[in-house]
C-alpha cells in the first residue's frame, strides 16, 4: 500500500505552504512498506574500553513507533542518544532518509530528530517563548497562531502568556512536546517520557504523543522500561541486553516470549 507521508516535515498542518520554499516543496511520496526513514548500520559506542552498545542494525519506517526496552544498564538510552548524536557513535553510522546523518549539519539533525527528555526542562519565561526557541534559532518567527495551534495540538490552549515555572509536572512535559514539534522534526526520540509523571498524567501524555503521531505520520523511537507502554504504544519492541540486540519483533513476540 502507498501512503502519503511527510518525511522531512512531519508536523505540516501548521505551516503556510503558500511561502517560497515552504516545506511543501519537500514533500515525497513514501512507500511505508520498503523505505526506512532512519537506518542504524553497525552502530555502537565504546567509552574508556567499555562497550555501551554494539552492532546495532535496524531500519524504522515512517510513522511506525519502536519502542526500545531491556534491564538497567543495558545501553537503551545510549543507543537513542546517538541517534541525534547527543553522543557520538565509535562503530557505524546512522542513515536518515538515506542520508548519513554525518554530513548533516549538528542543529538541522536535530531538528529532523527531535528528542523528549524524561524530565521536562524548560527555559525561564513563557510558555510561548519556550516553543519560539528552536524556530528563532533557524532565523525564523513562529505566529501567535501558531504557537497557539501548538498548544491546542497537546491539550493547552491558551497557556501561552503562562511563566513555565509555574506549570504542573503534566503540563511541562506537554510544553517540552509542543517545543519539540515546534522544530517540525520527521523523527520523536522519547527518553522515558512519563517516567516522572503519575499514572493519570502518564497515560494522557501517552494518548497525546500518539494522537500526534499518528495523525502527522512521525516516526518514534522510545525507550522504556514500562512494558505495559511499551505493549500499549509500540508497533515493535527492540530488547536490549548488554549493548546488544536480544529480540525483535512485535510486543506479542517479545513481551510474551
Amino acid at each position: 500500500m502507498i501512503r502519503f507521508f511527510f518525511p522531512f516535515c512531519c508536523f505540516s498542518g501548521i505551516f503556510d505552504f503558500s511561502k517560497k520554499n515552504s516545506i511543501f516543496e519537500r514533500v515525497n511520496i513514501i512507500n511505508m512498506e520498503t523505505i526506512p526513514v532512519l537506518e542504524m548500520k553497525e552502530l555502537g559506542r565504546q567509552v574508556e574500553g567499555k562497550t555501551l552498545v554494539s552492532d546495532i542494525n535496524l531500519a524504522v519506517k515512517v510513522g511506525e513507533v519502536l519502542a526500545i526496552t531491556g534491564p538497567s544498564g543495558a545501553g537503551k538510552s545510549s543507543l537513542l542518544r546517538m541517534l541525534n548524536r547527543l553522543d557520538e557513535p565509535t562503530q557505524g553510522t546512522v542513515l536518515l532518509n538515506g542520508e548519513d546523518y554525518r554530513a548533516l549539519p549538528v542543529p538541522e539533525l536535530r531538528r529532523r530528530v527531535g528528542m523528549l527528555l524524561q524530565q521536562a526542562y524548560l527555559f525561564p519565561g513563557t510558555v510561548a517563548e519556550n516553543l519560539r526557541f528552536g524556530p528563532t534559532q533557524q532565523g525564523k518567527t513562529l505566529a501567535d497562531e501558531v504557537v497557539e495551534d501548538l498548544l491546542t495540538r497537546v491539550g493547552l490552549a491558551g497557556f501561552g502568556e503562562k511563566d513555565s515555572a509555574v506549570l504542573s509536572g503534566g503540563e511541562a512535559q506537554r510544553v517540552s512536546l509542543a517545543r519539540t514539534l515546534a522544530n517540525d522534526p520527521c523523527v520523536l526520540l522519547l527518553d522515558e517520557p512519563t517516567s516522572s509523571l503519575d499514572e493519570t498524567n502518564r497515560l494522557g501524555v501517552e494518548t497525546l504523543i500518539l494522537d500526534i503521531i499518528r495523525q502527522h505520520g512521525i516516526t518514534c523511537i522510545m525507550v522504556t522500561h514500562d512494558l505495559q507502554q511499551a505493549a500499549r504504544m509500540a508497533d515493535r519492541v527492540l530488547l536490549l541486553e548488554e549493548g546488544h540486540m536480544k529480540q525483535m519483533g512485535t510486543p506479542q513476540e517479545v513481551l510474551h516470549a
